[in-house]
């Protein structure tokens, strides 16, 4: 079979969008296919065609990924799909060889998708690099708390009047915590605030501000209530008052008996919570995986905690130019990455560094699972060193 990866045209966007429907086994609606067709107008579109069927596809959107210390253009993978007829047939390999060669030319040094199924992608050189958790609160009764929340007014805001409020909050949460993604106002509109989603069994998003009106924002949550079921879709808050008052507000809704939320393994509720059999943790697992494209450019944008200075021997078959033996120096102030003859202190695939990229993966735990051979001992705790963020890494928007 002759492959042929171009681009996906605006005239094919809709039989790409079938063939997903198709590999995913899904069904949208008017609604959900109209936000699906707009947003992939907007981001690179990379099909598989056999003569002129369609028999792969992915999307790259062109979004900025939080890191430690800033972010960096990354290329947020969305519907990669295989036509069932097609798999084992390296369409897959050529789809993802063609996104690495534009994510070199427009200078997109990251690239992050939400894997449907975990095997496949640590061959590409995906690792995952956040966690995240499922919490659910049992709100038969008030939730109580070790902390007084915030007193300041909870307000009901409509998606017409919510970007302007939400994304200075937003965007200080960005700041502090890796591994969340940049939205424009268009972005907030079609995929945060989206109220036409004609696919879910909850209700209406529902917005709730804590802050009086005219001041900024203290935080903010989005929300769904179906039947006695509260499904928080995002909260920030600027600190442990403002997340109690949001928590308790939720726990506090007529007519409900859970809220179910996904979180952090640092989130403050794990610890303000007075008693944490009504605050239970239900699952955990692997959240936005993540592929250093270019390495070199990946360590050097990022920050670092504490001095390193090692070298590291780096296995990557997909892009050879990542591979080999690298000095590493890093502190505070910066860091260099460059070629080195000296023997290596670690060395590991690329998929794992990417998994400790973030700050979420210590090495030591990789060591421990024999994944990373530390050559010189102590050089993992090292760079754990370096590696540490006052914050884990998160990302909760399943784009």
């Amino acid at each position: 079979m002759t492959t042929d990866i171009r681009d996906v045209s605006e005239a094919h966007v809709d039989r790409a969008l079938e063939l997903a429907d198709l590999a995913f086994h899904s069904k949208v609606g008017d609604a959900t296919r109209k936000r699906q067709r707009e947003m992939l107008l907007d981001c690179d579109r990379v099909g598989a065609y056999d003569g002129e069927e369609i028999i792969g596809f992915t999307a790259a959107h062109r979004l900025g990924l939080s890191i430690p210390g800033g972010q960096l253009p990354s290329a947020a993978l969305d519907l990669v799909s295989v036509a069932p007829t097609h798999r084992r047939r390296g369409v897959l390999t050529a789809m993802m060889g063609e996104l690495w060669r534009r994510c070199a030319a427009g200078r997109r040094p990251l690239a992050c998708l939400w894997a449907s199924e975990d095997a496949i992608y640590g061959r590409f050189g995906f690792g995952p690099a956040t966690e995240g958790y499922s919490v659910e609160i049992d709100s038969s009764r008030p939730l109580d708390l070790r902390i007084t929340p915030d007193r300041r007014l909870l307000r009901l805001l409509g998606p017409e009047d919510a970007v302007p409020v939400l994304a200075p909050l937003y965007e200080a949460g960005r700041a502090r915590r890796a591994g969340r993604l940049a939205r424009d106002e268009a972005w907030w509109r079609r995929s945060v605030l989206a109220q036409d989603d004609d696919d879910d069994d909850d209700g209406p998003a529902r917005i709730v501000v804590l802050g009086d009106k005219g001041a900024p924002a203290a935080g903010y949550v989005i929300y769904r209530v179906d039947k006695e079921t509260v499904t928080v879709q995002e909260l920030e808050a600027a600190d442990a008052p403002a997340a109690a008052a949001l928590w308790t507000y939720l726990a506090s809704i007529d007519l409900t008996r859970k809220v179910r939320a996904w979180t952090t393994a640092d989130d403050p509720l794990l610890l303000f919570a007075a008693d944490r059999d009504r605050v239970r943790v239900t699952g955990q697992w692997p959240a936005l995986w993540l592929r250093l494209v270019d390495v070199a450019e990946a360590l050097t944008a990022r920050s670092w905690a504490a001095p390193v200075d090692l070298v590291l021997e780096v296995r990557d078959a997909a892009l050879p130019a990542n591979a080999g033996r690298f000095r590493l120096t890093a502190d505070p102030s910066g860091a260099a990455y460059e070629p080195a003859d000296a023997p290596a202190d670690l060395a590991l695939d690329v998929r794992e560094l990417a998994a400790c990229y973030l700050g979420g993966t210590p090495v030591r735990r990789l060591v421990r699972a024999g994944l990373v051979e530390e050559r010189t001992p102590g050089a993992a705790r090292l760079l754990d060193a370096a590696l540490e963020t006052e914050y884990l890494p998160f990302t909760a928007e399943d784009y």
